[in-house]
């Protein structure tokens, strides 16, 4: 999944624990461990200002988008670019 969830590592850089941020937010410790473990398939927006309150950091401290190919699709793409180059040049 492209988006990962940092949520761990804040909740450490804080010395914060999960019970603590479920308390504070009023959201169940296990639905922020499925949040946490980057398992939750959404996220409201006023749970995401409540963690970044509690937690004093931005939305992007906490998400994060990681864009990756997969080795082979990367190798295709530049065999392709590889190939119309080829053909540009002999036309």
């Amino acid at each position: 999944m492209p988006i990962v969830v940092n949520l761990d590592i804040m909740l450490a850089r804080r010395k914060r624990r999960l019970k603590d941020l479920s308390e504070a937010v009023g959201i169940s410790a296990q639905n922020l461990s499925i949040l946490k473990t980057g398992k939750a398939r959404a996220i409201r927006f006023s749970t995401l200002e409540a963690i970044c309150k509690f937690l004093e950091c931005q939305p992007a401290d906490i998400l994060e988008f990681q864009d990756t190919l997969p080795a082979e699709a990367g190798s295709v793409l530049e065999d392709d670019v590889d190939s119309a180059e080829a053909t540009a040049e002999t036309d």
